[in-house]
C-alpha cells in the first residue's frame, strides 16, 4: 500500500471511528468524495484534540495547535514532497508534526479540491478560541465562533463535492452555522461543566436564565423558553441550508439531505424532550441515520430516472 493510501486509511478508521453523526451521511458519496471526506473530519478531528484534551495544560495544547498548523502549512506547500525534518517548521516542547498518518491524505484532498488554504487555518483559529473561556456577549460573536469552526468547514465540503453558482458560499457557511447551534443546544450542560458557556449573554439576561442556573442544569420555565427561542433561530438557518441544494453538482445533493436530516432530527429530539438537555445526550439510532443515508440515495436515483 503506497503511503497516500495508507494516510487516507489512516482517516477512514479515524471517521469510523468518532464520526457518530457525519459518517453516515458520507455513504451517500462516491468512493473518491467519500475518501477525501474522511480525510477533511480527520483533520478537524485531530485539530479538535490537540486543543481540547483536557490530560494537558492549556499552554500546551496552544503550542500542539502551534506545530499543527505550522506542519499544515508545510505539507499544503509541499503536498507530494518529502521534505527534510530539518526544513519544517519547530515548536518548542512538540517539534514538529509534519510526519502524522492524516497529513498526506489531508494536502492531497486539499489539492485534489482546490480549496483554499485559509478555511482549514480557521478552524484551528476557532478550535484555539476555545482555549480559554469564550466571551460571547452578542450572536454576533457567536457566529463569528461558529463560522471558524464549522463555516469554514462547510465551505471546504462544497468544494468536495461540486457547486456550479455563488451563491452556493454563504449558504454553506449558514449550513455550517446550523449544524454547530445544534451541537451546542445538544452539549449546553457538558460544555457548562468544561467552563464554556456559548449561548450569547444577550439571550441568557433577555430570558432571565443565569450561567450559574446553566451550571446547576436548572431545567424550568425560563430555560424552556430561553431553548424554544434559541431552536427556532436555528431552524431558520436550517431553511437556508435547504436552498443550498439547488446549488451543488449531482454528488452533493445526497449528502448534504443526510446531513440536514440527521442535524434536524436531533434538533426535533431537542424539542420532543421539552428540553431537556441534560439529563442524558440526544442522540439519534443508528437505524435511523442509516434510513436518511438510504431515503437520500434513493431520491437522488429516483430525480435522475426521471
Amino acid at each position: 500500500m503506497q503511503l497516500i493510501d495508507q494516510s487516507y486509511e489512516y482517516c477512514r478508521v479515524l471517521t469510523q471511528r468518532t464520526a457518530h453523526n457525519f459518517r453516515f451521511s458520507f455513504l451517500t458519496l462516491p468512493s473518491d468524495k467519500r475518501r477525501a471526506m474522511n480525510a477533511l473530519y480527520a483533520f478537524n478531528r485531530i485539530t479538535d484534540d490537540y486543543g481540547d484534551d483536557p490530560t494537558v495544560s492549556v499552554e500546551l495544547r496552544r503550542t500542539q495547535l502551534n506545530a499543527w498548523r505550522q506542519s499544515v502549512r508545510a505539507v499544503l506547500g509541499n503536498p507530494h514532497e518529502n521534505l527534510r525534518g530539518e526544513d519544517l517548521p519547530k515548536t518548542a516542547e512538540v517539534g514538529t508534526l509534519y510526519n502524522h498518518p492524516a497529513l498526506l491524505a489531508i494536502a492531497d484532498m486539499v489539492a485534489r479540491y482546490h480549496i483554499p488554504h485559509e478555511y482549514l487555518y480557521a478552524v484551528i483559529d476557532g478550535v484555539e478560541m476555545d482555549l480559554h473561556p469564550l466571551e460571547i456577549a452578542t450572536f454576533a460573536d457567536l457566529e463569528q465562533y461558529c463560522y471558524r469552526v464549522a463555516g469554514a468547514v462547510g465551505l471546504c465540503c462544497i468544494h468536495i463535492w461540486g457547486f456550479h453558482d455563488e451563491r452556493a458560499r454563504p449558504l454553506a457557511i449558514d449550513c455550517g452555522l446550523a449544524l454547530q447551534l445544534t451541537n451546542i443546544l445538544r452539549d449546553l450542560g457538558e460544555d457548562a461543566s468544561l467552563g464554556r458557556i456559548y449561548l450569547p449573554d444577550e439571550d441568557l439576561v433577555r430570558f432571565r436564565y443565569s450561567p450559574d442556573q446553566l451550571n446547576r442544569h436548572v431545567l424550568d420555565d425560563q430555560f424552556r423558553t430561553l431553548m424554544e427561542f434559541e431552536v427556532q433561530r436555528t431552524s431558520a438557518y436550517y431553511d437556508k441550508a435547504e436552498q443550498l441544494i439547488q446549488y451543488l453538482d449531482r454528488p452533493g445533493k445526497p449528502i448534504l439531505r443526510t446531513m440536514l436530516d440527521i442535524y434536524g432530527g436531533l434538533l426535533k429530539e431537542i424539542r420532543r424532550r421539552q428540553f431537556d438537555v441534560f439529563s442524558q445526550r440526544v442522540s439519534l439510532a443508528k437505524w435511523k441515520k442509516l434510513w436518511f443515508a438510504g431515503r437520500a440515495i434513493l431520491r437522488q436515483k429516483l430525480t435522475f430516472a426521471k
